[in-house]
């Protein structure tokens, strides 16, 4: 039995709260948090994207508000680190230290010196450090990857991926809104599908991207072009400066030579293939969703059990310095390579 701890309840803290009591082989026994307020109040937390919004059940869950009296007290297994992105790396480093496998969530960090620090931290230690990043688990993602490396439909000739979401104004001491912090929508949101770009196509070439600034004082809208050697046309935009009653919503349009994959979360439904020949269809994907998925490839990895390679820090790393390669370019309005 995993022996699990959180640090940081708040949305994303709630969110792996859910997952982690779905796996049998996990026990949740700890979760710091320097508001004890929320030890009480286990209502859902505002966010962007449904799915922490039941009552918690602490039942057999010991509380504290200092991370280092939980580690010096509680056997951990492991931990998952859903604070801020500015406290990632400490915490990280901090958990490794004390002999505890951790999920952290993404970003990785601020910046290349940080997850580089994390990356040695958790080789030197002996133990496992993964992070969130879930669009690489979400079944509608995971079934396009899938379609494309069969190239049952031939290659990729082009690619949109979005990812738009209303203000977040629902964050601890409003920290998603200081740049900062946060590194603005463009390295808090708009990883989401850096990353997945470069999961699906590798790192690119180069980058072309024009971008606004908004109220984190940081790129709150982005639109980034992600240059190959073969041609293709792979395009993301991410922002969340759009008005309150737009919500959330991400989507894809994958062109392949005999096919088109659409995904959109707010219709229905929400995924198919449009092939060139024959009639438009939903294919079959795994079911839950990204954060689930994630924190069982976690899980079964820890048991000790044969997982896929999804994901590793390094290129955890790899996303945070291309979309800091598309920041560069947003400034100075030329090609970056990463």
């Amino acid at each position: 039995m995993l022996r699990v701890g959180i640090i940081g309840l708040g949305f994303m803290g709630k969110m792996h709260f859910r997952c982690w009591k779905a796996v049998e082989e996990a026990q949740l026994v700890a979760i710091c948090d320097i508001d004890p307020a929320n030890f009480t109040s286990t209502a859902g937390t505002a966010g962007n994207i449904a799915g922490a919004e039941q009552p918690l059940d602490f039942t057999g869950v010991e509380f504290f508000t200092n991370a280092e009296v939980m580690f010096d007290k509680m056997e951990l297994d492991a931990v998952s680190i859903t604070l801020p992105t500015y406290l990632h790396a400490e915490y990280t480093l901090m958990a490794l230290k004390a002999g505890v496998n951790v999920l952290c969530e993404k970003p990785m960090a601020m910046g290349p010196a940080e997850c580089d620090r994390m990356i040695a931290a958790a080789r030197e230690s002996g133990k496992m450090l993964q992070i969130g990043h879930c669009i690489r688990f979400w079944p509608q993602y995971v079934k396009a990857k899938e379609i494309i490396d069969s190239r049952q439909y031939g290659d990729v000739l082009a690619a949109t991926f979005q990812r738009l979401s209303l203000t977040p104004v629902w964050s601890w001491q409003n920290w998603l809104l200081d740049g900062s912090k946060s590194g603005g929508a463009i390295l808090d949101m708009h990883i989401h599908d850096s990353d997945f770009v470069q999961y699906v196509f590798g790192v690119p070439e180069s980058v072309f991207c024009r971008g606004a600034k908004g109220s984190s004082t940081d790129y709150d809208h982005i639109i980034s072009n992600y240059i190959y050697k073969d041609g293709k046309v792979i395009t993301a935009e991410g922002g969340w400066a759009m008005a309150p009653g737009f919500g959330f919503e991400m989507s894809f349009h994958i062109v392949l030579q005999r096919a088109t994959i659409v995904f959109n979360s707010t219709r229905n439904p929400n995924f198919k293939i449009c092939p060139h020949e024959g009639e438009v269809f939903t294919p079959a994907i795994e079911a839950g969703d990204g954060y689930s998925r994630e924190i069982r490839h976690f899980a079964d990895a820890l048991l000790g059990r044969k997982v896929p390679n999804i994901l590793t820090p390094e290129q955890s790393s790899d996303s945070v310095k291309l979309v800091l390669a598309e920041k560069m370019s947003a400034d100075i309005g030329k090609l970056v390579k990463p």
